[in-house]
């Protein structure tokens, strides 16, 4: 990753300077896949609600039918 610098550097310092730049990356990917799992289960809990409501407005309007 750093080539250009790597003059400069130790093997060392260029070795945790990576470990650091992949620790951030990794972080970044956790944090898109925790976002993305939370907007799925509030998108399941919204068709739930919604398939709820339907049920039971389906089960009134049938009941009112019957009478």
């Amino acid at each position: 990753m750093l080539n250009q610098k790597s003059g400069n550097l130790s093997d060392v310092q260029i070795e945790i300077i990576d470990t650091l730049i992949g620790y951030e990356d990794e972080e970044k990917q956790r944090s898109k896949q925790v976002a993305s799992k939370r907007l799925l289960a509030a998108r399941r809990a919204i068709e739930a609600h919604r398939e709820q409501k339907r049920l039971e407005k389906e089960a009134l309007d049938t009941w009112f039918d019957d009478i």
